[in-house]
């Protein structure tokens, strides 16, 4: 593995995943277990577009400072809740949750995806511009009101 991916999701706690198909690369909660990054998915928790139907995706991580670092390919499989697997890294992976109640780990093989991401070797080389983008459209946007002002301001006058 890239030492510089290594180090980076050490460190992690989100990353953006690029999953083909599936629009816009998207933040996820994630942790590095077991030489993958995990990530939780479906009712009740995070949304992740495609991924549990997705043999690949492109994980972006970001440094210290907040910037992006590295992205690099991933393969990626879902962990089947009767497995040795499931077994050894999901009780980890619940114990990393915030706020996470005693019985996630059954909550998760009931009704939520528990994906694999594996390094699948290299980096992408990191973009020259910025890729900044315009806000998307959301509902969460309104109108801002006028500002307060305690005292009416009046125009100048003459004396």
């Amino acid at each position: 593995m890239d030492a510089l991916v290594e180090e980076a999701v050490k460190k992690a706690a989100v990353a953006w995943l690029t999953v083909p198909g599936a629009g816009p690369a998207y933040l996820v909660w994630c942790a590095w277990l077991g030489g993958s990054l995990l990530v939780v998915s479906g009712p009740g928790e995070q949304s992740a577009p495609g991924l549990a139907e997705t043999p690949t995706a492109d994980v972006t991580l970001r440094g210290d400072h907040g910037g992006r670092i590295v992205t690099w390919p991933a393969t990626v499989t879902r962990i089947d809740p009767t497995s040795e697997e499931w077994a050894e890294l999901v009780p980890q992976l619940a114990a990393k949750r915030l706020n996470g109640t005693t019985d996630l780990a059954t909550t998760w093989a009931e009704r939520c995806v528990v994906s694999r991401l594996i390094p699948a070797g290299g980096t992408h080389d990191l973009p020259d511009d910025s890729q900044a983008a315009p806000p998307r459209p959301s509902s969460a946007t309104r109108v801002p009101k006028r500002p307060f002002r305690l005292h009416k301001v009046r125009g100048a006058t003459k004396r």
